[in-house]
């Protein structure tokens, strides 16, 4: 039966060695956010017209996930230029394909660096109702720079910060570290991000989920939908001594069906289950306080298709000769799972048997730097199966930065300097933990070998670590501590005074 199933794979595996798997590079949805995002764009004469562009691309793979509108996230541009100029307001563009094109519409301005007098002008874009600004929701200002600028920023951009706007800076030059990183939201290690403007896309995802977890929308929603089941979250809004709440649900087709359940105050999330699959039901919570009024927030959740398993395949933890692939969710009615994987291109598959309450397995034994293809299938009690299947890597032999060191440069400044890693490296990241100041990040290109480390005390020991990142994961960083030396007299020197 294995042997059957596992030449049946074979096959297959040949058939698919030179197809793409769907959706690849596609960026899952992100639906429950909500808030305003202002980016600071460069458009004076300091930027080149390659790195204008560049930017541009990085400012689109940015938000690409977000799902745009009144409710959702809101987008706008103010070029840095000899005047500040708003590109376009927040409300104008409400979908993605929208705030795509109005990204690849943008022209350079060209003029001076006036980056003080763009952050003036965005705290009042940012609160108007003019530039399509909302009120209530969260502010984001991204403010991309070659580290250059020809006025003073920090007046402006603490004011900015004074009003609950959260700063994340991306500098693509040399900058001032200092600067930059007291002008960005703390802490600046989560804020402020250095990187060669080629080397955009290594960041990309990080900065997207820091700036997720400040436009979380702060609303009614729901969360964990399966087919029978969803849990419904919303802020705090009442207490237990302040008031209840009253929780209607019914299907769209069928409201008379409402079913009502009354939640007590200290209440910020529930879970209603006993649902039918396959169908949109409409929600409203209703906050009953004796203090004060809060209108009913309301929501629309459709339950899955009975048969879901697996809906989310992961892998993860590779290694060159390994890698963890698990699975979600995992429902009763599932009495095992059949993982088979096999390399691309390849004729050769094997199966592994996993017991239907987990949702992972290690493979084992595997060849380093070959891309895996990797199913599984969910064996349901009743004889139904569901697949799913997914690309898996394996790392590169190797996989490490090997011999860091240091020179001392002077003026609190150390090289840092190491040995290329194997593979094909995407790039490297420097993180210096200093013993007194802010953390730093520097993204580099794979080309660079070494950075220079400023602001570093005399008398202080800091941690540096440097890390190769790769295409589908980072590989094993090294890290050392140093110790800069405090700063003495030159020995056998002694001062002449004049006669």
């Amino acid at each position: 039966m294995l042997a059957e199933a596992a030449l049946a794979l074979g096959v297959w595996l040949q058939l698919a060695a030179g197809q793409e798997a769907p959706g690849r590079g596609a960026q899952p949805s992100i639906s429950n956010a909500e808030g305003d995002i202002l980016f600071l764009l460069d458009s004076s004469g300091s930027v080149s017209y390659y790195e204008f562009s560049k930017v541009k691309e990085f400012m689109w793979d940015l938000v690409r996930p977000f799902s745009f509108g009144p409710k959702d996230v809101q987008t706008s541009i103010i070029h840095i230029s000899t005047t500040p100029t708003m590109e376009f307001p927040f409300d104008r563009y409400q979908s993605r394909g929208g705030v795509q094109q109005a990204i690849r519409d943008t022209r350079q301005l060209m003029g001076d660096t006036n980056t003080g007098q763009a952050l003036s002008y965005a705290k009042e874009k940012f609160f108007s109702n003019e530039a399509g600004a909302r009120p209530e929701v969260p502010k984001v200002l991204v403010w991309v720079t070659d580290g250059f600028s020809t006025d003073d920023i920090s007046e402006p951009m603490q004011l900015l910060k004074d009003m609950g706007v959260t700063v994340f800076i991306v500098s693509t030059g040399r900058g001032n570290y200092l600067e930059l990183s007291a002008a960005a939201s703390q802490p600046p290690e989560k804020h402020l991000h250095f990187v060669d403007v080629d080397d955009l896309p290594i960041i990309t995802k990080e900065l997207r989920d820091a700036m997720l977890d400040v436009i979380q929308a702060n609303r009614l929603h729901a969360v964990d939908i399966t087919s029978s089941s969803f849990r419904l979250v919303w802020p705090e809004l009442l207490s237990q001594e302040t008031g209840y709440y009253s929780l209607e649900y019914a299907p769209t087709n069928n409201l008379a069906a409402k079913r009502t359940t009354q939640l007590s105050g200290a209440h910020t999330s529930f879970t209603v289950s006993n649902l039918t699959p396959e169908t949109t039901y409409e929600v409203a919570l209703v906050p009953e306080s004796n203090v004060h009024y809060f209108p009913p927030q309301t929501t629309r959740v459709t339950t899955l298709a009975e048969e879901i398993t697996p809906a989310q395949l992961l892998i993860s933890e590779s290694s060159p000769h390994s890698f963890q692939v698990s699975w979600a969710p995992t429902p009763d009615s599932v009495a095992a799972y059949q993982v088979l994987y096999g390399p691309l291109p390849g004729d050769s598959a094997q199966l592994l048997e996993v017991d239907g309450k987990r949702n992972s397995t290690v493979v084992e034994n595997l060849a380093p730097n070959t891309t895996y293809l990797v199913t599984v299938t969910a064996i349901y009690r009743s004889g139904k199966e569901k697949s799913l299947s997914a690309k898996a890597c394996t790392q590169e032999e190797g996989s490490k930065v090997r011999h860091l060191r240091f020179e001392d440069m002077g003026s609190n400044t150390l090289k840092a300097s190491w040995d290329a890693a194997d593979g094909k490296v995407l790039g490297y990241r420097v993180r210096c933990r200093r013993q007194t100041g802010p953390s730093s990040l520097i993204s580099v290109s794979p080309q660079i070998h070494s950075v220079l480390l400023t602001d570093l005390p005399s008398g202080t020991t800091n941690k540096v670590c440097v890390k190769p990142m790769y295409k589908n994961q980072a590989g094993k960083g090294l890290c050392r501590m140093v110790r800069m030396q405090p700063a003495t007299e030159a020995r056998g020197y002694r001062h002449r005074q004049r006669a």
